[in-house]
């Protein structure tokens, strides 16, 4: 299947710096091999972390009514 002239290449903002990065290249979602680069090394630095959600239904419903449930037995 050949591109069509008419259809313009699909891009992205880059996660890094914001540029156009076109879906489907080499380096995609990023614009360049600096700034997956860039982006590998925060990971690996611990900028960036992933949360877990909270699974204890007494402790979730402390933080939605803005107390603990310590603050409840005092």
């Amino acid at each position: 299947m050949e591109a069509n002239s008419s259809n313009p290449v699909k891009t992205i903002p880059c996660p890094t710096c914001r540029k156009p990065a076109a879906v489907g290249s080499e380096d995609f979602p990023f614009c360049s091999d600096r700034c997956r680069l860039l982006d590998l090394g925060k990971w690996a630095s611990g900028d960036y972390r992933i949360s877990s959600p909270i699974l204890d239904p007494d402790l979730l419903e402390g933080l939605e009514s803005g107390r603990l449930r310590n603050d409840d037995e005092s």
